[in-house]
């Protein structure tokens, strides 16, 4: 093997400290996990009960924050440039995103929770109705709005620098406001490698606890003789097998496709336990909850049980270990929701992700949490709720309650699996994405590389009893980026208020002086449908032109104009004035191509037309607004209108109060 010929796009700034801290902590987890546990459960438990009020704050703050954004003007603006269209359909999008988010942790606790919190939290009150429906609102509390509104704030910030700045997809990005260039430096490897890490420890908990689940229900069917380390060594090399086959499709394909198909598997599952479960209880339980869940939800957001002493253990162990669990795979979730939403406006991004997720979670609780609880109920001897200590078996025990449990169990596996391969394929995907820079192509060692890596570990640790203080280390690291996040709201505010300044700042009236002194020209243009070589025309016989006279008068007035003329099939030209740290001036035209209606062309009042297409001369700016057509322009007015847009540019450099969207963020 040639060592000479492995090319690796890894940047060493980020993947070296990042595999020292991994590794350091991965041996303190698996060599001594006792003391390892005992003191990293010291730190979280101080923090959880010295600190909840924090956590409440901050999630209320988020929120209230994208509710702000979703009625006010900036909702309009796209997460990229103007003319952005979405990358995926919206059902592909929704698909992925779900399934990187909370996909695996459904199958998990869609029965587990609601019968914990029937059978321990409300197990004072007598009424078991009562139980039942507290059990249930606690669940939605857990798994709807609030969860999504951590991964919406880190998602949104992340795609609208990207996609609206031309930054790295990275979490450094968020901070540009705060930092400035220093994000291309030590400061910004800092923050990416606690991205990676970050998520590489919690996609590797999440691996090796869910496989003890699959293992769980495979000898619940009978499939395997025993849960045993063996066989979650050899689940988790097929699991890690498949989700690394998709990490090297890509995202268009493995993840999009494995996503898709297990949102379809997900709801024929739900739409078996509808029917044949109780049915006419888990209509009335979802509409009930619902109201419920609406009526306190101010009053569940802000609670911190400080007049309920006797509750606030259930609070940290519940409802802030679940914010903290958000909080940290939030920049795994985020940096893979950004990745896959440029071209979606800040509105439909924050309202698909905050209601569509939410909605879905608060069927499938119902649909599986309140049957379990009922079943229990009905059966009068606990059926289900004396399995609470036991929740890696609760779904299976439940399925074992309806009609044809063999097959549902089965269903419940696959669906468990392939969330399982989504949630490490698209993790895989997004560690790659950090530890190159967001490269735009990697080899495929690498996704191997990284796939195997989170195997290794998770099965290092689960056989060593190591896995539970990694977790409580993700736990702990949520604290401090709770704060950071607090800071991408600012970020993004800052950002968005100088955004619409920006983009409503209108051209002077000096500007507005055309005529129709050349109307009969204009008008044989009109009723002239042009190819690509009569764009290549009108922009050498008049762009170019004008161009060089502009150039000529500014170099006349001091300033420098550089003209380019690519030499590409598309007829394209654009003139540019270069600035140090400040962005630079271009005013360009392409040749933009247009799609003819096909009645349009039958029609025997209109102009000749000798193709279905036609093509205009477009203008472009390096801001990424949308252009305009110039067909009809003479020379002098691609002058004026270069001056007229030049006047509008030094009109926004000069006013301070933009200074941090006039200079380039990629000037160090």
């Amino acid at each position: 093997m040639n060592l000479k010929k492995i090319t690796s796009t890894f940047s060493a700034s980020i993947v070296i400290p990042s595999f020292i801290v991994i590794t350091t902590l991965s041996l303190f987890c698996g060599l001594f996990p006792i003391k390892a546990q005992l003191f990293l459960s010291l730190i979280k438990n101080q923090i959880f009960s010295n600190l909840s009020w924090l956590y409440v704050i901050v999630v209320s703050l988020f929120i209230f924050f994208l509710l702000f954004l979703v009625l006010s003007k900036y909702g309009s603006i796209k997460l990229g440039a103007n003319h952005s269209r979405p990358e995926y359909s919206f059902f592909s999008w929704i698909s992925m995103l779900f399934a990187a988010g909370m996909g695996i942790g459904l199958m998990y606790f869609g029965v587990a929770e609601g019968i914990s919190h029937y059978s321990t939290f409300s197990s004072d009150i007598a009424d078991v109705s009562i139980r039942a429906k507290e059990a249930q609102l606690y669940t939605f509390f857990h798994w709807g709005i609030h969860a999504w509104a951590i991964y919406a704030v880190v998602g949104l910030t992340l795609a609208y620098f990207t996609y609206r700045y031309k930054l790295p997809l990275s979490l450094r990005s968020a901070l540009y406001p705060i930092l400035k260039e220093r994000i291309h430096g030590k400061t910004g490897d800092c923050i990416d490698v606690f991205a990676l890490c970050s998520t590489f420890f919690g996609i590797t908990t999440t691996l090796g606890f869910g496989v003890v689940q699959l293992n769980a229900g495979l000898v619940s069917l009978g499939l395997l003789p025993q849960s045993s380390f063996g066989y979650q060594a050899l689940i988790v090399l097929i699991v890690m097998l498949i989700a690394i086959a998709s990490a090297l499709s890509g995202v268009g394909k493995g993840v999009k496709y494995l996503s898709q198909l297990n949102i379809i598997l997900a709801i024929l599952l739900l739409l078996f336990v509808l029917i044949t479960g109780p049915t006419v209880y888990i209509f009335n339980a979802f509409s009930e909850g619902i109201g419920y869940y609406i009526n306190r939800f101010t009053s569940l957001t802000f609670n911190t049980y400080v007049y309920e002493t006797e509750r606030v253990k259930w609070f940290s162990n519940w409802t802030i270990l679940y914010w903290a669990w958000w909080i940290s795979w939030s920049p795994y979730v985020g940096l893979f929701i950004a990745k896959i939403s440029k071209g979606r406006t800040i509105r439909e991004f924050i309202i698909a992700v905050l209601l569509i997720p939410s909605l879905f979670n608060f069927i499938w609780m119902t649909v599986f949490g309140s049957s379990a609880v009922h079943i229990d109920i009905s059966s009068g001897n606990g059926v289900l709720s004396r399995f609470v200590n036991n929740p890696d078996v609760l779904l299976f025990r439940f399925l074992d309650q309806l009609p044809f449990s063999t097959l549902t169990s089965l269903t419940a596996l696959l669906v468990i699996c392939v969330f399982f391969v989504t949630s490490a394929d698209s993790g895989i995907f997004i560690l790659n994405s950090i530890a190159t820079k967001n490269a735009p192509k990697s080899p495929a060692w690498q996704i191997i590389l990284w796939g195997a890596a989170l195997g290794i570990v998770a099965l290092s640790l689960l056989s060593l009893g190591g896995l539970d203080s990694l977790q409580t280390t993700t736990l702990i690291v949520a604290l401090p980026f709770s704060v950071i996040m607090v800071l991408f709201c600012y970020n993004l505010m800052k950002a968005l208020s100088i955004d619409n300044r920006y983009d409503t700042i209108g051209f002077s009236h000096s500007t507005h002086n055309w005529s129709g002194k050349f109307w009969k020209e204009r008008l044989r243009r009109i009723l002239t449908y042009s190819q690509k070589k009569d764009v290549k025309s009108f922009i050498h016989e008049t762009v170019q032109p004008a161009f060089a006279e502009l150039q000529e008068e500014f170099a006349n007035q001091g300033i420098e104009v550089t003209i380019s003329l690519p030499q590409t099939p598309d007829p394209k030209i654009a003139l540019r004035i270069d600035h140090d740290v400040m962005k630079s001036f271009e005013y360009g035209v392409r040749a933009k191509k247009n799609e003819l209606s096909e009645n349009f062309i039958s029609e025997s009042n209109a102009p000749q037309i000798e193709s279905g297409h036609f093509f205009v001369p477009f203008t472009f700016f390096t801001d990424g607004r949308e252009g305009y057509d110039v067909q009809y322009f003479t020379k002098d007015e691609i002058i004026s209108d270069v001056l007229k847009q030049y006047e509008r540019f030094l009109k926004i450099l000069s006013d301070r109060r933009n200074d941090l969207y006039t200079i380039d963020p990629l000037c160090e």
